[in-house]
C-alpha cells in the first residue's frame, strides 16, 4: 500500500469517503514503522474532532445472532437519520493470521448503504477480543461523522472484557434456554454488561425468550451495580421481527443522558485514553522486546529448551527479560 500525503487521509476521513477511512484503518492495522508514523500522524489531527459518538459494545454466545441484531438495529438507527460504524472483529486463527471476515456478506443491507460503514478486522489473537488498533479505528469513525459506533466482539470468553473498558455501553446478547449455568457465561461479563438481551425472541420462542429474561434478571439482582446509578436491565428483542429494538435504543440513550448528568462520560473517556496509552506502551514494548538483537538470537535457543522440557518457562521468560534490562541499562 503506497503511502499518500497526510492532508490525503485527513481530508477524506473528514469528507466520510468510505475507501480513504478502510485505507486509513488498514495503515493503523499495518506493523510497517511508515504507516504507523502516519497513522499517529492522522489521530493527532484528527483528535479533536472525535468523543462525541455513542460507544456500543456488544458481544455473546455463538448463535446469539449479533451479526443479524447489529444490521436489523443500524438500519433501524440510519432510518432515524444516524450515521453507523460497525468495527467487527473476527477471530484469527493461530496458525495462519487469517480471519473469516465475513461480515460485510452477513451485513448485506447496512454495508450497502450509504450512512453505515462496516470494518472487518482479524483479532490478531489478542486476548479481550478485539484488535489492538480498535481504540485508534473507533476514533477515526468518530472524525469521519458516525454517530453510533459500534464493535462486535468475538464472543464471550474469559478475556472477553477488554471492550467494555472502550464502549460506553456494553450489551451481552444471548437466546433462550439459559437454564441453571447461565449458558456458561461468566459472572465478570455480567457485571460488566448495562444490559443483556434475549435474542430470537419471535414465533414459539416468544414465551421461552421471556422465560430466559425472567432467569436472568433474577441472576442480575445478587450483582453489585454496572456503575454508580445504573442498574443492567435485561430485555428481550428479535433482530427479525425488529421487536425490542425501539425500546434498546430509547434505554441506550437514557444510559448516556445519565453519563452526561453525571459526570460519567466525562470520567470514562478520561480512563479510556489513559488505558489507551498503556496499550500503545506494551505494544511498543513488546515489539522492542522481540525485535532487539540480542534477543531475538537467543529466542529460538530458549524456545527449543522450554519446549523439550529442559527450562522452565518462568526461568526462560526471567533471562530473556533480564537481558532485556541489562541492555537498556547501558542506554
Amino acid at each position: 500500500m503506497d503511502l499518500q500525503p497526510l492532508s490525503y487521509y485527513l481530508n477524506g476521513i473528514r469528507k466520510r469517503d468510505r475507501r480513504i477511512l478502510s485505507q486509513s484503518i488498514t495503515l493503523m492495522e499495518s506493523g510497517l514503522p511508515d504507516h504507523r508514523r502516519m497513522a499517529e500522524k492522522m489521530i493527532d489531527n484528527l483528535l479533536p474532532f472525535t468523543g462525541k459518538a455513542v460507544r456500543l459494545g456488544i458481544t455473546g454466545v455463538p448463535g446469539a445472532g449479533k451479526s443479524t441484531f447489529i444490521e436489523s438495529f443500524g438500519m433501524m438507527l440510519i432510518e432515524k437519520g444516524f450515521k453507523v460504524a460497525v468495527l467487527a472483529i473476527d477471530p484469527s486463527s493461530r496458525r495462519s493470521g487469517g480471519s473469516i471476515l465475513a461480515d460485510k456478506t452477513r451485513m448485506s443491507r447496512l454495508s450497502g448503504h450509504g450512512n453505515a460503514f462496516i470494518r472487518p478486522s482479524p483479532s490478531g489473537g489478542v486476548p479481550g477480543g478485539v484488535a489492538l488498533t480498535t481504540y485508534e479505528s473507533m476514533l477515526l469513525c468518530e472524525a469521519a461523522g458516525y454517530d453510533v459506533v459500534i464493535v462486535e466482539t468475538v464472543g464471550v470468553g474469559q478475556n472477553e472484557t477488554t471492550v467494555a473498558s472502550m464502549v460506553d455501553f456494553f450489551l451481552v446478547m444471548m437466546i433462550t434456554g439459559a437454564g441453571d449455568s447461565l449458558q456458561g457465561i461468566k459472572k465478570g461479563i455480567l457485571e460488566l454488561a448495562h444490559a443483556v438481551a434475549i435474542n430470537k425472541a419471535d414465533g414459539d420462542n416468544t414465551a421461552p425468550a421471556e422465560k430466559t429474561r425472567i432467569e436472568f434478571e433474577s441472576a442480575m439482582h445478587s450483582m453489585l451495580p454496572v456503575e454508580k446509578g445504573w442498574h443492567t436491565r435485561v430485555v428481550t428483542c428479535s433482530a427479525l421481527t425488529l421487536a425490542g429494538l425501539e425500546e434498546l435504543w430509547t434505554m441506550i440513550q437514557d444510559h448516556r443522558l445519565h453519563i452526561e448528568e453525571s459526570g460519567l462520560l466525562h470520567q470514562r473517556r478520561a480512563e479510556q485514553s489513559v488505558d489507551w496509552m498503556w496499550a500503545i506502551i506494551h505494544k511498543e514494548l513488546q515489539v522492542r522486546f522481540r525485535n532487539h538483537p540480542e534477543i531475538k538470537a537467543r529466542i529460538p535457543q530458549t524456545v527449543s529448551q522450554v519446549r523439550e522440557g529442559r527450562l522452565p518457562a518462568t526461568r526462560a521468560a526471567r533471562k530473556l527479560i533480564s537481558l532485556f534490562d541489562n541492555n537498556a541499562m547501558k542506554l
